[in-house]
């Protein structure tokens, strides 16, 4: 197989405003003391991440023929990822999101664009097979993708690759998406704590687990600054608590790299037990930098960082 990690989903840029004099009030202007233009979508910040840690990353993803499809174009090569599977249109814009960011939290408003029409008639039939492993992530924001869904995810079974799912939040909050059908053809089931509740409609983290594990196979539950939990499919529980960064700079990201950090280990044949830590690391490392991939520079430098906040 020619990839370790094939990232399939939505593609937008990110205008991040930092520092910003209280919250948003309609018919009110305020003030932020910092602007970041950068490449965003959880999945394409996954995927940068994910090759900076050394892991052959190919992306399939719908952009428009317009600035910021430049940008994300560039800005996934620039970081080591494949664009051999990128799709450019003239129909739509590329999606944006703009971000106002308050520490350790954020305020997003998105316009979808290109990537709310990405569909399986437009994903080339070579891609299933052509790498290890598949990763979606933000299936709510992707009518396309949550449609097609589980006919994705059973051709890339299929194909003998292993697949992995961040469902993210749902903005309607609707949360429909029947996790019976979609959890058997999941290896690795990467919601954090509210998204599992929601998904679920369960009132705690304990019921939810109950209402998926008949379903699942393994899971790993992200709980922010609590670290995260790992479900294996024997049913083994594992909590592991955070390596904590005490000097955020912005948590824009962190579970995204979360992920980026146990699947570059899973493809690479480590137990989850060292997917989990390694994930909880570098989830811990993305809140160094700005942005959401601004401190994955390269593994070396990922690691050393790690080691400073307890990692090893």
């Amino acid at each position: 197989m020619k990839y370790d990690i094939i990232a399939l989903g939505e593609l937008n840029v990110d205008l991040i405003l930092n520092q910003i004099d209280g919250a948003p009030e309609v018919g009110k202007e305020k003030f932020c003391q910092d602007m970041i233009l950068t490449l965003g979508s959880s999945t394409a910040i996954f995927a940068a991440n994910a090759a900076a840690l050394g892991t052959k990353v190919a992306f399939c993803g719908m952009v428009g023929r317009d600035g910021f499809g430049d940008l994300v174009e560039t800005s996934l090569q620039k970081k080591g990822v494949d664009t051999t599977y990128l799709i450019r249109q003239n129909k739509w814009a590329t999606g944006a999101t703009i971000c106002l960011n308050y520490n350790e939290d954020r305020a997003n408003v998105t316009y979808q664009g290109a990537m709310d029409h990405l569909s399986l008639a437009d994903i080339p039939e070579e891609l299933f097979g052509a790498g290890k492993h598949l990763h979606i992530s933000s299936i709510f924001m992707q009518t396309g993708l949550k449609k097609d869904i589980v006919a994705i995810l059973t051709k890339a079974k299929a194909a003998g690759m292993t697949t992995s799912l961040d469902t993210q939040w749902d903005p309607n909050e609707r949360w429909d998406l029947d996790y019976t059908k979609v959890l058997p053809l999941i290896d690795i089931f990467l919601p954090n704590e509210k998204e599992l509740c929601c998904l679920t409609g369960a009132a705690s983290v304990e019921e939810a687990v109950a209402k998926i594990r008949p379903y699942m196979n393994n899971a790993v539950i992200k709980w922010g600054n609590k670290g995260s939990l790992l479900i294996k499919k024997d049913g083994t529980e594992v909590m592991l608590k955070p390596f904590l960064n005490t000097h955020v700079v912005d948590a824009i990201g962190a579970g995204d790299s979360f992920n980026s950090g146990f699947l570059s280990r899973f493809v690479a044949g480590d137990s989850l037990e060292t997917c989990q830590r390694y994930g909880n690391m570098t989830g811990a490392v993305n809140t160094t930098a700005a942005g959401g991939t601004g401190a994955f520079t390269s593994r070396e430098e990922v690691e050393k960082k790690g080691a400073e906040l307890g990692w090893n």
